[in-house]
């Protein structure tokens, strides 16, 4: 048996409720880490960043998925829409400390959304996201039919905002954000490619 072979043997033990319970963990983390001190003495920022940076990470990993299955043969399909609520839920988190914590008033916030380009940037990418969150549940997939995997593709804009997003929040250039920028780039670009017939049957 190979080793993908006996991943996609664990993979199918796992529940999902696991991955939720796993990744929902840093979020009170973090925020009892700002509360007591543990984020600097301004903690809102890290707080902010740190949802941010696991909202991204977490649209990435759903990015991979489906090459994973593509042109390895791993098929982590059931996490799939686990992943991309817990990103959601990440990115309301990021964009909840952003609003209530750090610019705290809706006039502010809605002058910063219009002024700021990579604030309308980041806005646009959670408006994307919003129909995708909603839609994130087996009622919706019977009601939608083949529009449910046409309406998900939505993530592929998302994930691409999120990270110029991401290089436009930072100030100057830094090696971070780009690198993943080109994770994203190259994620999608294997959408362009088929994949090879042996890792496609194996999937």
């Amino acid at each position: 048996m190979s080793i993908v072979d006996r991943i996609n043997g664990f993979a199918r033990k796992v529940p999902t409720w696991a991955v939720y319970i796993l990744y929902l963990l840093p979020a009170p983390y973090f925020f009892y880490l700002a509360l007591t001190g543990g984020l600097g003495p301004d903690p809102v920022k890290p707080l902010e960043h740190d949802y941010g940076q696991i909202a991204l990470q977490l649209l990435i990993i759903g990015l991979c998925i489906t090459p994973l299955r593509q042109y390895v043969g791993l098929n982590l399909i059931k996490f799939r829409r686990t992943i991309g609520v817990l990103a959601f839920t990440y990115v309301t988190l990021h964009l909840l400390v952003w609003a209530f914590l750090d610019v705290q008033t809706l006039g502010r916030v809605v002058e910063d959304i219009i002024k700021r380009p990579y604030i309308t940037i980041g806005m646009a990418g959670f408006v994307l996201l919003l129909p995708l969150a909603l839609t994130s549940n087996n009622w919706s997939v019977r009601k939608l039919g083949p529009r449910w995997r046409k309406l998900h593709k939505l993530t592929y804009a998302a994930v691409l905002l999120g990270g110029v997003h991401f290089i436009w929040l930072v100030k100057g250039i830094q090696l971070e954000p780009l690198l993943y920028m080109a994770v994203i780039l190259g994620l999608l670009s294997l959408r362009l490619r088929k994949p090879n017939r042996r890792a496609s049957v194996t999937g």
